[in-house]
């Protein structure tokens, strides 16, 4: 475990809060950077932060930021943070634009954070808390209206993994450990692979539950989760990969035979995988021991309730 990563108990830090765009409108940019301007002024006159930049990576066919919007946004909030913006001209997915935003980043802390996610007052502030603690690597928000089923300790906030519709981390670590694996991961499963790379590494991934996050998700009347196409899609391929990566080809192989009887969108997700298999371009399988990898059921660690 490396021990240069910046101590906000001793030091005032500087934080790069990266979102990736598909097809946003500017209403709903202009919402999330409202509550990223309230936090970064309260957090920077608290002392706890220095600076803040927001910086957007937009994968959509067309640019959701013309430039005359940008130069609007970039005016209206030019007292709390500079604003980035970069037209990728082409769908690259959360992992790879956010490694390229994260190329760019010259501050001690990456905020990774949905775009359509309204941040609460003091969310900066409370994330850095647990970093006073110098194994922390990773702290998530809470969500509402749904918060994440997944598992915590109610004490220490030690979870087995973390997700970045809104969370922090150290920009020493993204780099230390390669940031996110885009190679393998597409859309899902990206953070999950990250988070379990920063235990690895000897860090540990916290839930800051007074860290509150609005994130616009719903259920169907009775209760049930309503996925899309695209996130059956790619969360099979990602359940896959996540398999065959962390040591598990006896999952591998009982996925494959699910997928294989299910519908169209598991069946590409089965084709992606046989494809990579037969180019050689499948990850390096890691933590034998299962020492790292939580395999629970369909999820990646325990959860303390159904959605």
């Amino acid at each position: 475990m490396a021990n240069s990563l910046p101590n906000p108990a001793t030091e005032s830090v500087s934080i790069q809060v990266q979102s990736i765009l598909y097809n946003m409108d500017e209403d709903s940019v202009r919402r999330a950077l409202e509550s990223l301007a309230r936090a970064a002024d309260l957090a920077i006159s608290g002392g706890q932060v220095s600076r803040v930049r927001v910086s957007y990576g937009d994968t959509s066919p067309s640019r959701c930021l013309s430039e005359t919007s940008l130069a609007k946004l970039r005016d209206e909030f030019s007292w709390a943070f500079d604003l980035g913006y970069t037209f990728f001209n082409a769908n690259l997915g959360s992992a790879r634009g956010h490694n390229a935003l994260a190329e760019e980043a010259s501050t001690d802390y990456l905020l990774i954070l949905n775009p359509d996610v309204v941040v609460s007052p003091r969310l900066l502030q409370d994330f850095l808390l647990p970093f006073h603690n110098p194994v922390t690597g990773m702290v998530e928000a809470k969500q509402l209206p749904i918060e994440h089923p997944k598992d915590f300790d109610p004490v220490t906030g030690e979870t087995g993994w973390a997700t970045t519709a809104c969370a922090l981390t150290p920009l020493a670590l993204f780099r230390q450990i390669d940031g996110f694996d885009a190679d393998s991961f597409f859309l899902y499963c990206d953070d999950v692979d990250y988070s379990w790379r920063v235990r690895e590494a000897g860090y540990k991934v916290i839930f800051a539950a007074n860290a509150v996050v609005f994130h616009d998700k719903r259920v169907a009347r009775d209760g049930a989760w309503q996925p899309s196409s695209a996130e059956r899609r790619f969360s099979a391929e990602a359940a896959l990969m996540m398999a065959h990566k962390w040591s598990r080809p006896d999952l591998v192989d009982k996925i494959s035979w699910s997928f294989r009887h299910a519908g169209p969108d598991e069946q590409a997700a089965i084709k992606n995988y046989d494809d990579k298999k037969a180019a050689g371009t499948l990850p390096q399988p890691r933590d034998a021991a299962h020492k790292i990898g939580e395999f629970e059921g369909h999820f990646y660690t325990k959860h303390r309730y159904a959605l």
